[in-house]
């Protein structure tokens, strides 16, 4: 006698999940395989019928028909698996790599990296990285931040964002900046958290001086030609003829 697999229910806010997870290109591979499975069940699909159309074991399909019934959409995933007890405490050692990476790197660093972390904290490279990984903590990926603390700091952004939106008839527009990457700079370098979790170095938006080269650059937008001139000293009459060459 044939054997008839059992019927497969679940509630409307599960379907949907597992619609989500059938057609998701970000969630694991096995998981969406798994979702799609439990949805050949809900449409009345046969154990055999599924296998076929999927090209996999009919006892895989049956498993998962099974353990869908017996936990619902937590019992996809993976069970966890004993594996090999760790050597590190991972919380432990996060807090470690935390507080070396606020100290000074070693001599002719000018950032931590994996191997000089493991060193320091006498642990392997793979442990780091896997604590790296796990918390998002990215050591080359930088971002500077400013605050501005001008009361009408809005406003006045708001008056140039809309000159070069709409410039007046025959009006030239110029944007100068400052461009601190040439200059001898000191600034606060540190680890800062971001919105999307990670964690990355920062740089402060303010610095001290310590001499300058003066390297005078305007880019033309409309032709892509780059005009530029190295004065001995920034001073308005360097910069003005500059202006109107």
């Amino acid at each position: 006698m044939t054997r008839v697999a059992a019927k497969v229910t679940c509630s409307d806010q599960d379907r949907k999940e597992l619609e989500r997870l059938g057609s998701s290109r970000t969630d694991q591979a096995r998981l969406v395989e798994r979702a799609k499975i439990v949805l050949g069940c809900l449409a009345g699909e046969r154990n055999d019928q599924i296998a076929a159309r999927m090209k996999l074991q009919a006892n895989t399909v049956a498993m998962w028909r099974k353990r869908f019934m017996e936990g619902g959409i937590a019992a996809l995933h993976d069970r966890a698996r004993s594996g090999k007890p760790p050597i590190y405490d991972a919380s432990d050692l996060r807090d470690r790599i935390r507080k070396q990476l606020e100290l000074t790197p070693p001599e002719g660093l000018s950032s931590w990296d994996g191997r000089t972390l493991a060193q320091a904290l006498g642990v392997s490279d793979d442990a780091i990285w896997r604590i790296l990984r796990k918390e998002g903590i990215q050591l080359r990926r930088m971002r500077s931040w400013c605050v501005s603390t001008d009361p009408e700091f809005a406003a006045k952004a708001a008056d140039v964002i809309g000159l070069y939106l709409g410039p007046p008839t025959n009006a030239l527009v110029l944007s100068i900046d400052e461009k601190p990457s040439i200059q001898a700079l000191e600034r606060k370098i540190g680890y800062v958290h971001t919105s999307s979790g990670k964690i990355v170095r920062g740089i402060k938006s303010t610095y001290r001086r310590h001499g300058t080269v003066n390297l005078f650059a305007a880019l033309n937008v409309a032709t892509g030609v780059i005009q530029s001139k190295v004065t001995a000293v920034k001073k308005r009459p360097d910069f003005r003829p500059f202006l109107m060459t």
